[in-house]
């Protein structure tokens, strides 16, 4: 991950680094269901990793063809070209 949490996001943002090549979009803001039914352990198995504070190199040489880096005042943020999933999976079969 590279954001902590209560960071604002917006679409086409990246947040982190998957464990398979492809691109997963995934939605952030989404809550946790509760229900009244759970594993008595469940909740204490979520654990979660620190964020990756990357450098502004760091970041240049994370860049893939299709992102861009936005450096701000307080901010590097890593997003993709083209922000809207739909128009970038299209774009994508055209190219192909």
């Amino acid at each position: 991950m590279f954001i902590t949490p209560g960071t604002k996001v917006y679409g086409g943002m990246v947040i982190g680094v998957g464990n398979k090549s492809d691109d997963v979009p995934v939605n952030v803001c989404r809550t946790k269901h509760l229900t009244n039914t759970r594993a008595s352990g469940s909740d204490e198995a979520l654990r979660l990793v620190p964020p990756k504070q990357l450098s502004l190199e760091q970041c240049l040489e994370f860049l893939a063809d299709d992102e861009l880096l936005e450096v701000t005042p307080k901010n590097l943020r890593l997003r993709k070209r083209i922000l809207d999933h739909s128009l970038r999976m299209k774009m994508l079969m055209r190219g192909k």
